[in-house]
């Protein structure tokens, strides 16, 4: 449908404007709001994810289609809300104890929403305690863990040690990123997967979950 790719043409352009005056159209022209969420605004930031990924856009356009992506989802969320449609899946994230570096995992909650994933995002300086009890109250599909200083890496093995004590099933999944990691030290953590970017992120987390990739 030629409004829905206008609005993802727009959303890649980071028109905050024009995505909300599209959304408001879609939505008058009787859409599914899952249509418009899936066709429209998620098609455009996959998009955006996959140039991201291949370093064809940067950081600014990308957070420009989030901020994009909000103003059409904030008139689209009552409607799935009321309609029951939920995400691809709940995502908890957060810098692990000790590490007050966010950017990172800022920009990886941003690419997680515009895919189509609940983020609860917990912040910085997060105890391990705290990802399992909420992974666990909020039934998160995965919990992702950030870290920038190698002094803080080992909260991650405190993490998957304790989920695996918690909820000893395996349905709650782990992944790890930040500069001083590798997939080699991720794993010897006991993480699911590792991440290198945001983009690959998105990629991991889909894998996670049992979403079909680009990869």
């Amino acid at each position: 449908m030629e409004i829905l790719k206008q609005l993802s043409d727009f959303l890649q352009q980071g028109d905050e404007k024009k995505v909300f005056e599209l959304t408001k159209q879609a939505m008058g022209k009787n859409i599914s709001p899952k249509d418009i969420l899936d066709k429209g605004l998620i098609a455009g930031m996959n998009i955006l994810g996959e140039q991201f990924r291949k370093h064809e856009v940067f950081i600014p356009e990308v957070l420009m289609a989030a901020k994009a992506m909000q103003a059409g989802m904030v008139q689209l969320k009552p409607l799935l809300i009321k309609e029951g449609v939920h995400g691809l899946g709940k995502i908890v994230i957060g810098t692990v104890h000790g590490d007050l570096h966010d950017i990172g995992k800022n920009l990886v909650g941003i690419m997680l929403k515009g895919a189509g994933f609940e983020v609860i995002d917990l912040g910085k300086d997060v105890p391990a305690e705290k990802f399992v009890e909420t992974a666990i109250a909020e039934d998160a599909d995965v919990i992702g863990m950030s870290a920038l200083l190698t002094t803080t890496m080992p909260t991650m093995r405190k993490v998957t040690e304790l989920l695996k004590e918690k909820k000893p099933d395996g349905t709650i999944k782990t992944i790890a990123g930040g500069a001083p990691l590798s997939m080699e030290i991720a794993r010897e953590f006991g993480a699911d997967a590792y991440a290198y970017d945001a983009a690959s992120a998105v990629e991991r987390v889909k894998m996670l979950t049992g979403i079909p990739t680009s990869e």
